[in-house]
């Protein structure tokens, strides 16, 4: 565990170290978001946010190749440089389209090909762990379900990147509750606990803390797409590790309650429930209208939230504590299965419901 907290601290401190200069990078090359229609900011701020975030992924994945633990798992090294070499490829397509505006086409083909530098390497879906069985799939089935597990990841952060902190905070609890659940499990379940899940997670974790103090309303710096791609690729390659590289036949039940084989297939959507949700209802939603998918509109959940008399600040708030008990309430009703633990999440739950419809403007203010 010491070693995984100093990844999150190297990994938070380079970010936040970083983020000054890139800043000033993407005034130099003109990487600006200007104000659009669409836009909630009324001033230009500066793009690049994701390139101090890949940084701080350099820095934590050095950083774990060189500690005594982590360094001597041939698995974790190797699974962690395949992903930052798909995280590379897809920060500088993310960084093109921050300076250029790529078409929607181009944006797409590079994150396939990210997609497929990862997989290539040999991170990708082996199986899918069922709470009584094991569908294990062929090389055809496993590239095409984890270039989509990374291609839905990515476009649904990009998405969901419309506040300031928003995807950084989403992401953040994401990464969290994955490094609570993976190593809990190794832990519970007496398996190897230097795993890449663990590692892609709590470095993950780390960037997006170092990152919130820039991005938190009012905003010095975006992430751009190349912050919101290269999170994506994360949540995805940090979920593919966790699901379906987690031999299913190590796991044992507890007492008759749900297999914690069966756990990583749900953790991935409660983590990510508020991103993809937001993803699946716009594309349904342009889809229907006519538009293409990739047409932007303000219809999206953060929109939503400010028409109904949220500032700004509470509705990210609002969109963090949705994410945490979603996240977390799956984790504490499979490991802690009981009335108490129910209890907690459905007091947890009518909060969140609460805190959405009452929204009360002044007690978290935009000033």
């Amino acid at each position: 565990m010491r070693e995984y907290l100093l990844v999150l601290l190297i990994a938070a401190a380079t970010t936040y170290l970083l983020s000054g200069l890139a800043r000033k990078v993407a005034v130099r090359f003109g990487a600006v978001a200007l104000v659009r229609d669409r836009d909630v900011h009324t001033v230009p701020i500066p793009y690049f946010g994701g390139l101090a975030m890949l940084g701080g992924l350099v820095a934590a994945f050095i950083a774990a190749e060189a500690l005594p633990w982590l360094g001597r798992n041939e698995i974790v090294a190797h699974d962690t440089r395949a992903v930052l070499l798909g995280a590379a490829v897809i920060c500088v397509v993310g960084i093109l389209d921050d300076i250029f505006d790529l078409p929607a086409v181009a944006k797409a083909s590079g994150q396939v090909l990210a997609a497929g530098v990862v997989v290539v390497n040999g991170v990708r879906v082996y199986w899918i762990p069922l709470p009584d069985s094991i569908i294990s799939l062929d090389d055809g089935s496993a590239i095409f379900l984890t270039v989509v597990v990374v291609f839905a990841c990515v476009n649904a952060i990009n998405l969901v990147d419309g506040l300031d902190g928003l995807a950084a905070g989403v992401v953040a609890i994401g990464a969290g509750a994955f490094f609570l659940y993976a190593y809990l499990l190794s832990y519970e379940q007496d398996l190897v606990r230097a795993t890449p899940a663990s590692l892609i997670s709590v470095a993950t974790l780390g960037i997006c803390i170092g990152f919130v103090p820039h991005n938190f309303h009012k905003a010095k710096m975006f992430m751009g797409d190349s912050g919101s791609m290269l999170l994506g690729l994360l949540m995805a390659t940090m979920t593919v590790t966790l699901t379906g590289q987690i031999d299913p036949s190590q796991l044992h039940a507890d007492g008759g309650n749900l297999l914690p084989a069966y756990t990583p297939l749900i953790l991935p959507f409660a983590a990510l429930a508020l991103p993809l949700v937001d993803m699946i209802m716009a594309y349904t939603r342009r889809m229907l209208a006519g538009k293409p998918w990739y047409k932007p509109d303000k219809q999206h959940i953060h929109h939503r939230l400010l028409r109904g008399g949220h500032s700004h600040r509470s509705a990210v708030l609002l969109m963090w504590l949705w994410s945490a008990v979603l996240a977390y309430g799956v984790i504490v009703l499979v490991l802690w299965p009981g009335w108490v633990s129910g209890a907690v999440v459905a007091v947890a739950l009518v909060l969140a419901l609460w805190l959405t419809f009452r929204p009360r403007r002044g007690v978290l203010d935009d000033r």
